[in-house]
């Protein structure tokens, strides 16, 4: 079922996504060759904690199959597309480090994700991710109140190929609320059965492209939560929570100092 927040919940959410933003821009300031995704993490998490919320992927997604996520951050390098575990790994001159982060306050969930040079990365790895934001923000001006979730997925898709990468099929964006997945799912490529959700004031979506250098398959590791791309090539990734209003699309997770 895909709800439609009211203006209550849409302002615990804006709070949620408020400090998704700010522990993106603190991750931002912090990644570089030679720091681990560990201590990353360890900030991070001392962040949203600071800010009066908790890390919403910690123990999440805990099944018969796989134990809940633990830690706060996600933290994917280079080939790895989502659910990267931060560790001692060490981040080199030239990795891409891909960054999401959920935060729960109140109740209510934000997400956001960023794909970040370390260093001085190879200019193929720098048109990736600068494909990747573009699609996102294609995707989040397609939206708006009487369009179509199909509206999104085809922007998105279409950027991305057009620039020779490939946009990943087995992994999609969300609803978002009171539950960090929510119905509808988003994906970044078009699926005609999407042309039966039309977009309304108070969805929330976590529109996130997650696209390849090469290929677009990919497959999960040992640890049963980082997926990465199956031929090894670089992946990108860019989140923003978006919320459909009566006149156009809220992003929720935009920096402070982007505003205005």
């Amino acid at each position: 079922m895909i709800t439609l927040k009211s203006e209550r919940e849409l302002e615990k959410i804006r709070t949620a996504c408020r400090i998704v933003a700010d522990v993106l821009e603190l991750v931002r300031s912090l990644a570089r060759p030679g720091v681990t995704t560990a201590y990353l993490d360890k900030e991070a998490e001392k962040r949203i904690i600071e800010c009066g919320a908790e890390p919403a992927f910690k123990g999440h997604g805990a099944s018969g199959r796989r134990p809940g996520f633990p830690a706060s951050l996600c933290t994917s390098v280079n080939e790895e597309v989502v659910h990267g575990i931060p560790c001692e790994r060490v981040l080199l001159d030239g990795d891409l480090l891909s960054v999401d982060v959920g935060a729960r306050c109140a109740g209510y969930y934000g997400d956001g994700a960023v794909t970040l040079p370390i260093g001085r990365v190879a200019p193929a790895a720098q048109h990736l991710m600068d494909v990747c934001l573009e699609a996102l923000h294609r995707g989040i001006q397609a939206a708006g109140p009487g369009r179509r979730l199909a509206d999104i997925s085809r922007s998105v898709q279409r950027h991305v190929e057009a620039h020779g990468f490939s946009v990943v099929r087995d992994l999609v964006g969300h609803g978002i609320g009171s539950s960090l997945w929510e119905e509808p799912q988003v994906p970044n490529f078009y699926n005609p059965s999407l042309h039966d959700i039309v977009l309304r004031p108070g969805m929330v979506l976590a529109i996130e492209p997650m696209i390849n250098a090469g290929k677009w398959q990919v497959k999960t590791l040992a640890n049963r939560w980082t997926v990465v791309s199956a031929d090894g090539s670089l992946s990108a990734h860019f989140e923003h929570t978006v919320c459909i209003t009566a006149s156009g699309v809220e992003v929720m997770t935009t920096p402070p100092r982007q505003k205005g």
